[in-house]
């Protein structure tokens, strides 16, 4: 069956995201240090293990991550003597300067290009764990949807949000294809769900999960190439 929809995962797939999230947490740091200094000085550590707590007690949180930040602040401010409708204006605030930091990213160069290919021959869409905007960053008009684990309460490697990327798109499983850096949430989650799955592999790391993907890709220039040979 020729492929019709390409879905793609962003971080570490469209940029490299350990560089923004790593100068997001300095920012954020910087702000509550200025905004909200009786808890600028808590080590990371203990947001950590807030972040652990509340997930143990709501497990929902981890497929939430924009929320589960902003309580994980919003506790913390708490804790420290804020009140709770001060810890909660303060903990949003400081979520959306997180948030802008977080959207500084370098898109890879050949993303844009690419894109501009496959827009032209195939629906485009975009299946995330994360809570990057892709119309934030000018990406938008390349995809016909734009699918978060935030906004569907679950995320990979669940088939879910591959299964509502399939209705999205108006496509059978086999004429789909994810793109993806992560060997079970992207790989062995679109396989589940029935697509093809293509391995954004840039290092060149050596395959340690289960199943195979259908193809593996060093530079998503080799990506038109890969699909056309299934059309």
């Amino acid at each position: 069956m020729s492929i019709k929809l390409i879905t793609f995962d962003l971080d570490d797939t469209l940029w490299d995201t350990a560089p923004v999230i790593a100068s997001a947490e300095v920012v954020l740091r910087d702000w509550l240090e200025a905004n909200a200094p009786i808890l600028g000085g808590v080590p990371v550590e203990h947001l950590f293990t807030l972040r652990e707590r509340l997930v143990q007690a709501e497990p929902g949180l981890k497929h939430r991550i924009s929320a589960l930040r902003r309580r994980v602040l919003c506790h913390a401010l708490e804790e420290v003597g804020y009140s709770e409708k001060h810890a909660q204006a303060l903990a949003n605030e400081g979520f959306e300067v997180f948030l802008h930091a977080r959207h500084q990213v370098e898109i890879f160069p050949e993303v844009q290009p690419v894109l501009e290919i496959l827009r032209h021959q195939y629906t485009l869409g975009v299946v995330t764990n994360g809570n990057a905007d892709v119309s934030r960053l000018g990406l938008a008009d390349y995809f016909r949807f734009a699918l978060c684990a935030e906004d569907l309460g679950i995320g990979k490697p669940d088939p879910a949000p591959f299964l509502e990327a399939l209705k999205r798109g108006e496509v059978e499983a086999g004429a789909a294809v994810h793109v993806g850096d992560h060997p079970g949430d992207d790989i062995a989650g679109a396989q589940r769900a029935g697509l093809r799955a293509v391995w954004f592999n840039p290092q060149g790391k050596p395959w340690a999960g289960e199943r195979a993907p259908d193809a593996e890709i060093q530079r998503l220039s080799q990506l038109p190439e890969v699909i056309a040979r299934w059309r």
